[in-house]
C-alpha cells in the first residue's frame, strides 16, 4: 500500500471534503507498516474498499416551524460498512453537518465499533438542522418528517442509529414513535439511547463519558499514575462531557473547566452533584451557551471566547466536536504542564495538536479507543433488546469495564514502540482494521 498514491486518488474522487480525508489519511498511515505484511490484503483491495462508504442516503427533510412556515433541510445515513455486522452509528443534528463530516465519522465509527468486541459495523447519518433556539414541538415534528425519510433504510438487523450532538434521549423518542408508526411493529432494537420505560438500557446516558474515564484510568495506570487529585479540563456541556465530569468527580479527580461556544467557566472548586446536574438542564435549553453556569455558582467564573485550554491542568479532555483541540491549544496545555489528553469526542485534536502531544511524550489516546463506551453499551442495548431483557446498572457497567480494559489492551499490543512509548493511535488504528480486514477477506469480493 502506498499512502500517497491511495490519497491522492481519493483527494481528486472527493475535492473538499477535509475531515473525511484527514480521518483516512490518519489510519492508512498508522496502519502502512503493518498492511504491507499482508499481501493477501492488497491483492483483494482491501483499503481501497474500506474508504469508501457501502451506501449513502440523502434525502430533503420538509418541516412546519412553530409561524407556520415551511422549513426545509438536508437528511444523510451513510451505512459505511458492515463486514462485522449491522450497520451501527449515531444521528447528527447541527448546522456544519454536511457528506464529508458524515463519511469521516463514519469511517471512524467502522473501526471504533471493531474494537468494543462486540459485531457491530459502522454508520452515521445526520441532517443540518439546528436544534438551537427550537422549541420542543418543533423539535418533535423535524425529528418525525426524519424519519418519514428514513425508516425504510433501517432495522435491528440492518442499521441501528443512535443519538449523537444534537439528538439525545428526547429525539431519539420522537423518532422511534414515528418509526413504529410507519413500520406498524413495536421493535425497540431498531434504534439505541432509547428511555427507560420502553426498552433503554441503563447507563446508556453516561457511557460515553463513563467509559472514556475508565479507558483514561487504564492509560494512566498503565504510566504508574494515578487520576485522584489531577485537575481537568473539559470542553463542552452536553450529555458526553456530563458523564466524563461525572466519572472523573467520582474517582476523585477535580474538574476545573467546561466550556461552549461562547467561552470557557472556570471552577476552580470542582464539581458538586448540583453542578453536575445544572449541565444537563444547560444541554435541555437548546440554547448552547454556558455562562449562565458561572451566573448560577458564585465560585465559577465565565471567561467569554476562551477554550478550555486555556485553564492550567493535568488531563484535557476535548468532549465537544471534531478538530476542537488545534495546534496553538496544544501547545498551550503542554506549557502549563498537562500530561494527558484523551479525545473523549470524535477526532477531537487536529493532526497538529496530536503530533505536538505525541513529540512531548505525553499520554495521548483518539477518540475511536477513548469514546467507544457509548457505542458499546449501544450494543448491549441492542443485547437487551433482542433477549427481551433488562439488565442492571451494575451488570452493564461491569460489561462496559470489561470492554473499555479489553480495548486499551488491543492498543497497547499495537501500539507499543520499541522505546517503550505507547502510541495509542497506531494501536488503535491497527487493532480495528485487522478485525475489519480480516472479515471482509473472508467474506469475498462483495
Amino acid at each position: 500500500m502506498k499512502v500517497q498514491t491511495i490519497m491522492a486518488d481519493l483527494e481528486r474522487k472527493h475535492p473538499g471534503e477535509s475531515e473525511y480525508l484527514q480521518a483516512v489519511r490518519e489510519v492508512l498511515e498508522s496502519i502502512e507498516e503493518v498492511y504491507n505484511l499482508h499481501p493477501e490484503f492488497e491483492k483483494a483491495k482491501i483499503v481501497e474498499r474500506m474508504v469508501e462508504p457501502d451506501r449513502i442516503f440523502t434525502f430533503r427533510v420538509t418541516w412546519v416551524d412553530d409561524r407556520g412556515d415551511i422549513q426545509t433541510n438536508i437528511g444523510y445515513r451513510i451505512q459505511f460498512n458492515s463486514a462485522i455486522g449491522p450497520y451501527k452509528g449515531g444521528i447528527r443534528f447541527h448546522k456544519a453537518v454536511n457528506p464529508s463530516m458524515l463519511k469521516f465519522l463514519g469511517f471512524e465509527q467502522t473501526f471504533k465499533n471493531a474494537l468494543t468486541t462486540l459485531p457491530m459495523g459502522g454508520a452515521k447519518g445526520g441532517s443540518d438542522f439546528d436544534p438551537v433556539g427550537k422549541s420542543d414541538a418543533e423539535i418533535m415534528r423535524f425529528c418525525q418528517a426524519f424519519m418519514w425519510e428514513l425508516w425504510q433504510n433501517i432495522g435491528p438487523d440492518t442499521d441501528v442509529p443512535a443519538g449523537d450532538v444534537g439528538v439525545g434521549g428526547r429525539e431519539i423518542g420522537y423518532m422511534y414513535g414515528m418509526y413504529k408508526k410507519l413500520a406498524r411493529e413495536y421493535n425497540t432494537g431498531v434504534l439505541t439511547g432509547k428511555g427507560m420505560n420502553w426498552g433503554g438500557s441503563l447507563i446508556r446516558p453516561e457511557a460515553t463519558g463513563f467509559g472514556a474515564l475508565y479507558f483514561v484510568e487504564h492509560m494512566l495506570a498503565k504510566a504508574g499514575k494515578s487520576i485522584k487529585d489531577a485537575t481537568v479540563a473539559i470542553s463542552g456541556f452536553g450529555n458526553v462531557a456530563w458523564g466524563a465530569a461525572t466519572k472523573a468527580t467520582e474517582l476523585g479527580a477535580k474538574v476545573i473547566a467546561i466550556s461552549g461556544p461562547d467561552g470557557v467557566v472556570y471552577n476552580p472548586n470542582g464539581m458538586t452533584q448540583e453542578k453536575l446536574d445544572y449541565m444537563l438542564i444547560l444541554r435541555a435549553s437548546n440554547q448552547n451557551v454556558v455562562a449562565p453556569f458561572a451566573e448560577k455558582f458564585p465560585d465559577a467564573t465565565f471567561i467569554p471566547g476562551k477554550k478550555a485550554w486555556s485553564i492550567k491542568c493535568d488531563i484535557a479532555l476535548p468532549c465537544a466536536f471534531q478538530n476542537e483541540l488545534n495546534g496553538d491549544d496544544a501547545a498551550e496545555l503542554l506549557a502549563n504542564g498537562t500530561w494527558c489528553a484523551a479525545e473523549v469526542s470524535n477526532m477531537g485534536c487536529t493532526p497538529e495538536a496530536i503530533a505536538a502531544f505525541q513529540s512531548a511524550g505525553i499520554l495521548f489516546a483518539p477518540g475511536k479507543a477513548v469514546n467507544a463506551g457509548g457505542v458499546a453499551t449501544s450494543g448491549l442495548e441492542m443485547t437487551q433488546n433482542a433477549m427481551h431483557i433488562s439488565w442492571s446498572a451494575a451488570e452493564v457497567d461491569s460489561k462496559l469495564h470489561y470492554i473499555m480494559e479489553s480495548i486499551h489492551a488491543a492498543c497497547v499490543k499495537y501500539g507499543t514502540q520499541e522505546n517503550g512509548y505507547i502510541n495509542y493511535v497506531k494501536g488503535a488504528n491497527i487493532a480495528g482494521f485487522m478485525k475489519v480486514a480480516q472479515a471482509m477477506l473472508e467474506q469475498g469480493i462483495v
